[in-house]
């Protein structure tokens, strides 16, 4: 885009509720990218599609024209079947950390671009580093390598990928244009198709926990998010699942590397087991290593209990520099130097979890960042041991604060209490998985 005049009239065609012509947004897009176009003119460009909407063709240009404004991944010397996973983001969602592992463990290769945690969320990446000595900055060689001769690699997403939409998400961020439906689809589909995999599933949150709290906004998502994939000959689809509580039972960094060792260890069950499992199953359908996702979880769980998975984890750890020993004694992870049970208050039922603050209380005890430089603390965490519908007694304990000092640890507590609801009615847990889309 080489004149102000036609920036104005992209700005105003969207302004006025049009469709934005594929060349002219394309070029506005990749003109913002090389730094052609201010910020201001995108600014208002965001804003008028936040109020106006976006159609479908438009984020499909979108979603192309912020792939080709940086480099692409070339998987084409990998064997496959290639895959990768996204989840929009949750608490205790540490999910890649098994569903990785089973992936390889079924002949899959799992190329994974991860980012960091912000705010209530985890990062994949803050949790491996966790183990001492992880590295996550790979280069290119190295990380195909990697997947060549173990099926895994996760590492931190290079500038050069998809600048376009980092540059777009920053002005997002600032500009209160962040929660609409084509622009988070193509920010995530963006960073999916130039990581190269050949099949995608999408992790789509939908509760208290969630950027999408109305499950019909996630399932909105998600079928978007499918239809961009598919635009750009991946296979795709996503699954819409439950962040009305966190998903595993402990939330920081270190004790959920912890958590994923015992599930792979085979000493860990329930819900987050079960949407591991229901997530390898499902890549293992669209890759076509499984007939069906209901075959591809039998596999995946085979694999577990054969110790298939805990094997690759350790061969993952080791190749990216860990020490694999983690995967035999979790001790040897970080660990907070004081440790406070959480006693309930009163009898009940546990009828709703605010899991937005859960992920806030731990992100204040330092396990998360408010601002992207903040320091992580990978010792610290939140754990709550209480599930949705569970009925506990007065007193009875249902979590721990692993903390640095007694009053930070006090401090946790009395935020982990205030953001669980009790009744004196039983209640029903949601279902963990809420609709899937595009399988």
């Amino acid at each position: 885009m080489t004149t102000t005049l036609r920036a104005v009239d992209v700005i105003a065609r969207k302004r006025d509720g049009g469709e934005v012509p594929t060349a002219d947004l394309r070029a506005f897009v990749i003109a913002y990218a090389a730094g052609e176009l201010p910020d201001y003119q995108m600014a208002a460009f965001l804003m008028a599609g936040y109020l106006r909407g976006f159609t479908r063709r438009e984020a499909e240009t979108l979603t192309e024209a912020m792939v080709a404004s940086g480099d692409r991944l070339d998987l084409g010397r990998l064997r496959g079947p290639t895959v990768d996973k996204h989840s929009t983001g949750g608490v205790a969602d540490g999910t890649t950390l098994v569903v990785g592992p089973l992936s390889a463990a079924l002949g899959l290769q799992m190329v994974k671009l991860s980012g960091r945690g912000l705010g209530h969320t985890g990062g994949t990446l803050d949790k491996l580093e966790a183990i001492p000595g992880f590295r996550v900055a790979l280069g290119a060689e190295e990380l195909l390598d990697q997947v060549e001769r173990i099926g895994l690699a996760v590492a931190a997403q290079t500038a050069d990928l998809v600048p376009a939409d980092k540059a777009i998400y920053a002005l997002r961020d600032v500009t209160a244009t962040v929660g609409n439906v084509a622009l988070i689809a193509s920010s995530v589909m963006s960073k999916k198709l130039a990581g190269g995999a050949g099949c995608i599933l999408l992790d789509v949150k939908a509760g208290s926990g969630a950027f999408m709290r109305e499950t019909a906004a996630a399932v909105e998502l998600a079928r978007l998010c499918v239809d961009l994939g598919r635009a750009g000959g991946r296979r795709t689809a996503a699954l819409v699942t439950d962040m009305d509580q966190p998903l595993g039972e402990l939330v920081g960094n270190a004790v959920e590397v912890r958590e994923a060792v015992e599930v792979l260890r085979g000493e860990r069950r329930g819900r987050f087991l079960d949407l591991c499992l229901t997530l390898t199953g499902h890549l293992a359908a669209l890759a076509g290593v499984a007939a069906d996702p209901g075959q591809g979880r039998r596999d995946a769980a085979r694999a577990l209990d054969a110790g298939e998975g805990l094997e690759r984890f350790r061969d993952f750890v080791a190749a990216q520099g860990g020490d694999p020993r983690v995967a035999d004694d979790p001790s040897l992870l970080p660990q907070a130097p004081v440790a406070l049970e959480v006693r309930a208050p009163a009898g009940g039922w546990l009828q709703a979890v605010d899991t937005e603050a859960v992920g806030q209380v731990a992100a204040a005890l330092g396990a998360g960042r408010q601002r992207k430089d903040d320091e992580i603390d990978p010792a610290v965490a939140v754990e709550l041991d209480a599930k949705l519908g569970d009925r506990v007694d007065a007193g009875q304990p249902v979590g721990r604060i692993l903390a640095r000092d007694e009053h930070a640890a006090r401090t946790a507590a009395s935020g982990l209490l205030a953001a669980l609801r009790w009744s004196d009615r039983p209640s029903q847990a949601p279902p963990l998985v809420h609709e899937v889309v595009g399988a």
